[in-house]
Formats: C-alpha cells, structure tokens, sequence
C-alpha cells in the first residue's frame, strides 16, 4: 500500500477532483486515455500543469505527476485544462451537505439534545472547512494558469527580440544597398558615354533596386510589435488585479468562527439541556455565499488569463514567419550585393584589358615607324639624312625616289593593319562586357 502512487487531478472546468492509480512504469499518453474518459476533455485538449505552471513532458512517465517523499503526496494536484475554451463560467458543482447538516440548514430553529448538536455542528464545521479548502485548490489552479502564462510570455517575449533585433539588422543593410546602388548608377551614367557600358548590366542593377524596395516590406514588424505590446500591457494588469490574490480571507474568517462556536458548544455539560443551530447555519451560508462570489471572480480572471495565453499561441506562428521573411529578405540583399561587387569587378578587368591592348597598340606603332624610317631614309656617308626632295632628280637618285616610295606604302599597309586589329579587339570586349 506504501508503495501505490496515487494522482489528483482537479478539472478546472468543472471544479471536480479525479484521482486515478497509477500502474507501474503507465505512460502518460495513458493516463490521458483514462483521464478522457473520466471527464469528457480529449487527449489532444488537454492541458496538465504542475502548480510551478510547468506543463507534464508527454516523453516522461505518468508518475512525474506526483512528488517524491511522504509530506504532502495526498495533497498534490495536478490541475487540467481544456485547450479548446478559453471561458470557463461553470456551472460549478459545490460540496454536497450532509444529511445532518442539510437537516438543520432547512430548519435551523429546530432543538435538539446537545450530544447530537455536537455531531451535527462537527460535520458542519468539516463542510465550512471543505468549502474554503475547494476555494484554494481552486485558487492554486488558477496561479499555475498564471505561471503557464507568464512562461509563455516570456517565450513571446525573447522571440520578439530576436524579430526586433533582425529587422533593425535588415533595415541598415537595406539602407547600405540603396546608397550603394544609388552612387553606383551615378558613377555609371557618368562614364558610360565615353567608357564602357553595358545595357544588360544596368538593367540587372535597376532589377535589384526595385527587389530591395520590395526587401523593405519584410522589415514592417510594426503591426506585430504594436499587438505584443498591447498584450504585455494586459498580462502586467492581470497580475496587479485584485483576483490574481488570494480572496480567501472572509472564508477564513467563517472557518474560525465555526471552530469556536463548537468549542464553545464542547464545554457546556452534557445535561438535557437543548439548543438550535441559528448560528451554525448563518455561518453555513455566509460561507456558500462567500464561496460563490470568490469562485465567480477567479474563474472570471482564470477565463482573461487563458485568453491572454490564447493570443500568444497565436502570435508565435506569425513572428515565425516574420523571421523567416527577414532571413530570406537578408540572404536576398546580401546575394544582390555580391552579385554587384562581382561585376563590378568584370568591369574593372575589362576596362584593364582594354588599357593594355591600348598600350600594345601604341607600342607597336612606335616601333614600327622607327624601323622603316630607317629603311627608306638612307644615311649620307656623313651621317646626316637628306630629304628626299632636296636634290635634283637623277638616274640614280630617281631609283632611290621608287624605293622610299615603295618602303612608305609598306609603312602604310602594316599601319592600317595594326588599326583594323585593335578595333576588332576593342569590339569583341564590348560584346564581352
């Protein structure tokens, strides 16, 4: 018997409590099959807590629902919760009364033999008892709905960081691309009449302006921020509330007032004396009274909190999908910029080449005209060159006229050559770009 593991589940929806025997090594995938069947709550709707509000790990064992040691392991509660209401307004069945007790509550002037009053009185005080009890348990049910709620909150909360601080991230890199591609079409209009240029290219560029101003929609978490916002104000409020404390304290009170009047009943003699029971049943419904007024508060802010608990279930998936746009609009920016510094660079590589077949070209020229300059510009035996036309014409010299002339139409076909293939090169690198 010492070993048995007992488990009370308390039905938030009902204010009942249900207590199953728990087998050896039971799943609780199980217990939730038998708990299903007890109360009526799927197992896909349910939701148990610990009172810490920490909700049971499905990967466990069912015997995780109650606490190691002897103090106290009759007393725990698990409290269960259906996920598909967010209201929960009863009605709540209170603690039946005894047949004693009912009897006097319906004719609290009747007399009766003190020794009987005693026993009626005594299990009137264990009814005023059980009811404050009811009212705490229930109480402890709804500061581990809190507590559940407050865990998500702060799961909403690091979440909505990690959106803020990725927007704000995407926002400076968007702002860098634009002023970016913004001085590189500047730069690029500026040189392209005389420099190189490229239609297809600055069409791509122009493209990727207009995908970075569409990037700039993934960075508006305004909407998400502004209802996080609003429901961080409404859990703070709920936790300054009145009913997020105990309300106990009249029913206390009724508690110690009945456990006096018996005491005070205990010490008069057991004579023949009679008595009525109008102070007891007072008591009896001022306590009912009192149990229904602080029930209908807690369940009315038991209901806010499950709400508040409710949007955040529904927020969760949409700063997911925010953050998931951010990432894509992030990776989409930095591609984009690697994309432009690259051909940026093929630019750089062109414009080089270019330069070098330019400096080839004049290279050329330079040598060859120093070659048949001294070719058709023969030298005098003294070393100075005359000029072709400087003498009169003879036989001899009419000979060296054909030949300097013959050299220079050389000269000239060699150089329109040199030409034709510079500009062909020139051609074919734009075509390239």
């Amino acid at each position: 018997v010492l070993f048995l593991q007992i488990v009370h589940i308390l039905n938030m929806t009902s204010a009942k409590i249900v207590s199953f025997l728990l087998h050896p090594e039971e799943s609780l995938h199980s217990l939730q099959i038998r708990i299903e069947s007890e109360t009526g709550i799927s197992t896909g709707n349910q939701e148990l807590l610990l009172e810490t509000g920490i909700c049971l790990d499905p990967r466990k064992p069912a015997s995780q629902c109650v606490i190691d040691g002897v103090r106290g392991w009759d007393s725990y509660m698990v409290y269960l919760f259906d996920k598909s209401k967010t209201v929960y307004d009863g009605p709540f069945a209170s603690r039946s009364l005894s047949d004693c007790v009912n009897y006097i509550v319906q004719d609290s002037k009747i007399q009766l033999p003190i020794p009987q009053l005693r026993k009626v009185w005594a299990e009137a005080v264990h009814y005023v008892i059980g009811l404050k009890e009811d009212y705490s348990r229930l109480f402890q049910g709804q500061r581990a709905a809190m507590l559940s709620l407050l865990r998500y909150n702060a799961n909403l909360i690091k979440m909505k960081n990690n959106m803020v601080s990725a927007s704000q991230q995407l926002k400076a890199k968007l702002e860098f691309f634009h002023q970016s591609i913004r001085l590189d079409l500047e730069r690029y209009s500026d040189q392209m009449a005389y420099g190189i240029s490229s239609e297809k290219m600055l069409k791509a560029w122009k493209e990727m302006q207009e995908k970075a101003s569409q990037c700039a929609q993934a960075e508006d978490i305004g909407y998400l921020d502004e209802q996080i916002m609003a429901l961080h104000t409404e859990i703070v409020e709920l936790q300054k509330s009145p009913y997020a404390r105990r309300q106990g304290e009249v029913m206390e009170s009724l508690e110690q007032r009945a456990i006096d009047l018996y005491k005070q009943l205990k010490t008069r003699p057991p004579d023949h004396a009679y008595s009525d029971s109008t102070d007891m049943v007072k008591i009896i419904v001022q306590t009912v009274q009192s149990q229904d007024r602080v029930l209908k508060e807690l369940f009315g802010h038991l209901s806010k909190l499950l709400g508040c608990k409710q949007k955040i279930i529904d927020l969760l998936p949409k700063i997911e999908v925010a953050l998931n746009n951010i990432k894509e609009a992030d990776n989409s920016v930095m591609q984009m910029q690697g994309k432009r510094q690259r051909e940026i660079w093929h630019l750089l590589k062109i414009a080089c080449t270019q330069s070098s077949s330019r400096s080839l070209v004049s290279s050329s020229l330079e040598g060859t005209a120093s070659t048949p300059a001294a070719t058709w510009l023969p030298q005098s035996s003294s070393g100075n060159v005359p000029h072709p036309l400087s003498s009169a014409a003879t036989p001899e010299d009419g000979e060296n006229f054909v030949h300097v002339i013959e050299e220079n139409l050389n000269y000239l076909e060699l150089f329109s050559s040199i030409l034709q293939e510079a500009r062909q090169e020139q051609n074919s690198s734009m075509m390239v770009s």
